[in-house]
């Protein structure tokens, strides 16, 4: 499986931004899709995570702002991101499961 991320930028504090990870290859294997991020100089956490028939979680700093969709038509998953705040800044990766598979990573920057 290949997962290539996009939709990252530069927004100011409040503003919105939407990611979108595509899915190539055995996608018929993809159960779950995540959304992880990474901010300097801090681990990588669990931003979002749906499952295939659509059942969604959150971190508990994004509940309320972020919401994860996909279109399985599309094999595509997306991150809606409302009222962002500069410590959203951070590298956004997807990845899905089974298998285990990244991608590339995508630069989110929210200036206060």
């Amino acid at each position: 499986v290949q997962l290539q991320a996009s939709g990252g930028g530069l927004v100011q504090a409040g503003g919105s931004l939407r990611l979108s990870c595509a899915a190539s290859g055995s996608t018929f294997s993809i159960s779950y899709m995540y959304w992880y991020r990474q901010a300097p100089g801090k681990q990588r956490e669990l931003v979002a995570r749906i499952s295939s028939g659509g059942t969604t979680g959150y971190a508990d700093s994004v509940k309320g702002r972020f919401t994860i969709s996909r279109d399985n038509t599309k094999n595509t998953m997306y991150l809606q991101m409302n009222g962002l705040k500069p410590e959203d800044t951070a590298v956004y990766y997807c990845f899905v499961s089974p298998g285990g598979w990244w991608g590339q990573g995508t630069l989110v920057t929210v200036s206060s």
